[in-house]
């Protein structure tokens, strides 16, 4: 089923309103208190909300055990993700399943994910349906006026939040020495705003524990260029993940099919997006598991890899109406989107790349001196940001011409006369028109 803007938008306020009534229950006969288990202070859990609309696109083709499958491996990642993004952002722990069986770190855990896939599965099966169809019953302008009213409540709430909490880890524990710019009235002020919320987060997630080791990494990062697992480093392993993963591909293209062939996602450069990617994700991901063994890191290179590959080729055909790989003659292929074969060697390149190969880069990118490397990262993006969205420019422009769209406006004619197709048939030459 296919749902409009305005109905998506009302799906993510409906998931994260029962997701914070679901958290909220949950917490509430556990502690035998009410807590607000939001991120936010409105009745919100933002995390349900961006899992559900997403698993709308990304899960929208699949039925019966298919549709758990995918529902559970979704979420499971999503909450994964979450809780290593807020321990990297927060210093902080905010759930820990240890004390539950065949658990991931005290982030993920079976049982819970078995319980993620049967509420996925019910929500897209059941759950989306009913909710648009209420939405549908309200006049049109009138609907409209509540889902901006709610978007513009959420992003001023969420704003506030990320803005108190960005200081939040080291502030409150430094009032004993108040810094010196923290004066009078707003002094006080900004200390009861702190206070209130580190006291909501705190009793929101009583098991929430303080990493004191993430905050002396991130005093390392003042004297050593992209120390650790820093913004400049992943920058970088994105611009060199998608070179050297166009690079890889192209070489087994010529290997397996005796042709030389562009893989490049961009129009500009050998760049393969979706390696870029895979790879900064893997380390800020993967990289903590590096002790594990190389069985354990296989396995989750697999399902990370098939995982994300499936979302990429469900997003690109939805952007831009083109498949630009079909495994649908490869034995064991889920749709066409993705393989047991090449989800196997997802997983070699994980324990490859985790094992031996991150270690030596991680090292040599240490080594540059500070202000060329943040210079040079800068232009990096800057150029890798407007590659990509040539790209997608040129690629919005070649579906139009397939449906016939005259070229009105002048980005339009820039592409027409730059990015014809038989330049765009050169560079993605295995892409497919797709209804």
């Amino acid at each position: 089923m296919g749902y409009t803007g305005f109905e998506r938008l009302w799906l993510f306020f409906a998931f994260s309103f029962f997701g914070w009534v679901l958290e909220t229950v949950t917490a509430a006969v556990r502690q035998r208190r009410f807590v607000n288990r939001g991120l936010v202070n409105g009745p919100f859990c933002v995390l349900y909300g961006i899992t559900g609309t997403a698993m709308l696109v990304v899960c929208r083709e699949l039925h019966g055990i298919w549709l758990f499958l995918g529902s559970m491996i979704f979420s499971t990642l999503a909450e994964w993700i979450a809780g290593h993004v807020i321990e990297r952002m927060y210093h902080e722990r905010w759930w820990d399943y240890s004390h539950m069986k065949w658990n991931l770190d005290g982030y993920i855990c079976v049982p819970v994910s078995i319980v993620w896939g049967v509420l996925g599965a019910a929500t897209m099966r059941w759950g989306a349906p009913v909710l648009v169809r209420v939405f549908r019953m309200l006049p049109r302008t009138p609907g409209h006026l509540i889902v901006w009213i709610l978007a513009a409540v959420l992003a001023m709430d969420v704003t506030a939040t990320l803005c108190i909490l960005s200081g939040r880890s080291r502030r409150i524990r430094q009032w004993e020495g108040v810094d010196s710019w923290l004066t009078g009235v707003s002094s006080r002020l900004e200390r009861k705003i702190y206070g209130w919320v580190d006291r909501r987060i705190q009793n929101a997630y009583p098991e929430a524990v303080y990493r004191e080791e993430l905050q002396a990494e991130a005093e390392q990062r003042k004297t050593i260029f992209a120390y650790g697992l820093c913004f400049y480093k992943i920058a970088l392993l994105l611009v060199v993940g998608a070179f050297l993963g166009d690079i890889v591909e192209t070489i087994f293209c010529r290997v397996t099919a005796g042709v030389w062939m562009s893989r490049s996602s961009f129009v500009w450069g050998p760049f393969s997006i979706v390696w870029g990617v895979a790879l900064a994700a893997a380390t800020m991901l993967l990289y903590r598991y590096r002790k594990y063994s190389d069985r354990f890191l296989f396995f989750m290179g697999t399902f990370l890899g098939g995982a994300y590959e499936y979302t990429c080729s469900v997003l690109t055909e939805m952007l831009f109406g083109k498949v630009f790989w079909d495994y649908s003659k490869i034995p064991f292929n889920l749709g066409g989107r993705i393989n047991l074969l090449y989800c196997f060697f997802w997983g070699i390149a994980a324990v490859a790349w985790i094992k031996g190969i991150y270690p030596v880069m991680s090292a040599w990118i240490e080594k540059i001196p500070i202000n060329f490397g943040k210079a040079a990262t800068w232009l990096l993006l800057i150029f890798f940001c407007v590659d990509m969205a040539v790209s997608g420019l040129a690629l919005v422009r070649s579906s139009e011409r397939e449906k016939g769209i005259p070229a009105d406006s002048a980005w339009q004619q820039v592409m027409d006369e730059h990015y014809g197709d038989e330049v765009l048939k050169k560079i993605y030459p295995n892409a497919l028109k797709v209804e």
